[in-house]
């Protein structure tokens, strides 16, 4: 039941999938949050058109589900241009980018999720492609291989990453504009919910949405999750009516607390706390003593345990604090 729970907030099914595209904003007024990275993009566009070259190269990092594929949409969209979209897992060889490459027209975005998986070798062919418009390719192999060039017209590469550290420097130092995506505060994902209930003709008040914005950990994406969610709740129990106490109920059905917390961060807290007596304890402890592994633990449920202050990485281990000791007694 935990797994599924974890699930339920962490990934999306292909069916949510095209149910979050449909409610990603589609012009700039409509993106709400992260109102710096927005104005610094809009002027950057601007000036981009004005002198009819293409956008430096941009970086986006952080969190996922904060809205780094929506703004390159925008991107594209701001520069009358068109997209392609791949992922860092998919171009696992040289010639997989260059085919992309290579059909790009002037201007065009390139956006990459997960760049940090890319292969070396390809982050390398990159590098030329992104300082020179050109792509410099190996033909053959041992004395007889040759180095060949191929022109690119100008394009913006949009790369997005949840870590930031994993790129080399040098692949770091090629992007012209570089952001941070931050978590949104519950008042801002209010107005996200309210927007995405209007699109999907719910009548939806603005507590229900502000208590699903509390629950939304910060990111729009998982708050549009569980609107959807309690959209179906109401949908089977309650002949579609959403209000306050139709939304708790159907959010304590999938035992998420006030903040956010699924059954598996409480789970990970309560073992910490009535096990280990509140910490210092390591992170391969935790994964033996909660049968998890340490890769979910680490990268799924520490970060926004981390993030709200329910958790302190010392050099001794994780130790739990007094917030989160006082939030699992409430």
């Amino acid at each position: 039941m935990r797994a599924n729970v974890n699930q339920l907030i962490n990934e999306a099914t292909p069916e949510e999938e095209v149910l979050l595209t449909s409610l990603r904003a589609a012009a700039w007024e409509d993106f709400l949050g992260q109102d710096e990275i927005k104005q610094a993009l809009k002027i950057g566009t601007h000036a981009a058109k004005e002198r009819g070259e293409a956008l430096d190269h941009t970086l986006f990092y952080g969190p996922p589900g904060l809205g780094k594929t929506t703004l390159s949409h925008l991107i594209a969209k701001e520069m009358n241009s068109n997209i392609r979209v791949t992922s860092g897992t998919v171009l696992t060889k040289s010639g997989d980018l260059a085919a992309i490459l290579t059909s790009l027209e002037p201007r065009d975005v390139l956006f990459i999720d997960e760049i940090h998986r890319l292969p070396k070798l390809v982050e390398e062919t990159l590098y030329s492609a992104m300082e020179d418009y050109a792509l410099d390719l190996v033909i053959g192999k041992g004395p007889a291989a040759k180095t060949v060039r191929i022109d690119l017209p100008p394009f913006t590469l949009v790369g997005a990453t949840t870590k930031f550290g994993a790129l080399t420097g040098p692949f770091r130092d090629r992007f012209g504009l570089t952001f941070r995506l931050q978590y949104y505060p519950a008042e801002k994902l209010q107005y996200i919910v309210k927007a995405a209930g209007d699109k999907l003709q719910l009548e939806l008040d603005d507590k229900s949405a502000f208590l699903i914005a509390k629950r939304g950990r910060g990111t729009p994406r998982i708050a549009l999750k569980l609107l959807k969610r309690v959209r179906d709740f109401a949908q089977v129990e309650h002949g579609g009516q959403i209000n306050p106490h139709i939304t708790d109920k159907a959010l304590d059905l999938l035992k998420i607390d006030t903040l956010g917390l699924t059954q598996s961060d409480r789970f990970l807290l309560e073992t910490i706390k009535e096990k280990f007596g509140g910490g210092p304890v390591g992170l391969s402890t935790i994964a033996a003593a909660t049968s998890e592994d340490e890769t979910t633990i680490s990268e799924v449920t520490e970060p926004y345990l981390i993030q709200i202050g329910f958790i302190q990485k010392t050099p001794k281990g994780r130790v739990l604090t007094d917030l989160a000791c006082r939030h699992l007694t409430s």
